[in-house]
């Protein structure tokens, strides 16, 4: 029982920790300036002719 108590304080304080950075890391990337001309690209695929 000592080591779910302790996965438990790890997961409360660290990962919640880790999950947010994770999270404000993506969304930087994603919005990051170069990304647009990627992102139009890509969206432009299903529509381009063979």
């Amino acid at each position: 029982m000592e080591t779910y108590t302790a996965m438990r304080h790890f997961a409360d304080s660290w990962g919640l920790l880790a999950m947010a950075l994770f999270f404000v890391a993506t969304v930087l990337f994603t919005l990051r300036p170069g990304a647009r001309k990627g992102a139009q690209d890509a969206a432009d695929i299903p529509l381009k002719d063979d």
